[in-house]
């Protein structure tokens, strides 16, 4: 009997971890494809806050930065470290997007 359960056990733990998988594959396909049926947009915007998140024990950082656009509306970017580096908040410039993908942050250089 307790052979049967190790077995069942072993093969729920099996089942979702191959649904977590899956289920996360399939949201990242899905956002690709929203993506790529959005329009691609340039606003004037201004980098309101830059963060990072760190997973991993400092093995792997994420770069986020948030923009806001005249409308007064805030939106996040994941970024990457290079273009991290590069902003500072309170930049001011052109923001092209589609979707949730940034595309460019061009300064205003006066």
């Amino acid at each position: 009997m307790f052979a049967s359960f190790t077995t069942f056990f072993i093969i729920a733990c099996f089942i979702i971890v191959f649904g977590l998988i899956l289920w996360q594959l399939t949201s990242n396909i899905k956002q690709n494809v929203d993506n790529n049926a959005a329009p691609v947009l340039t606003v004037p915007a201004q980098v309101i806050a830059k963060r990072t998140e760190v997973t991993g024990d400092h093995s792997f950082t994420r770069y986020y930065s948030t923009f806001e656009v005249e409308s007064g509306d805030r939106m996040e970017f994941k970024i990457t470290g290079k273009e991290y580096g590069l902003l500072a908040e309170g930049d001011i410039g052109l923001l092209t997007f589609q979707g949730t993908r940034l595309k460019s942050f061009e300064r205003n250089r006066s």
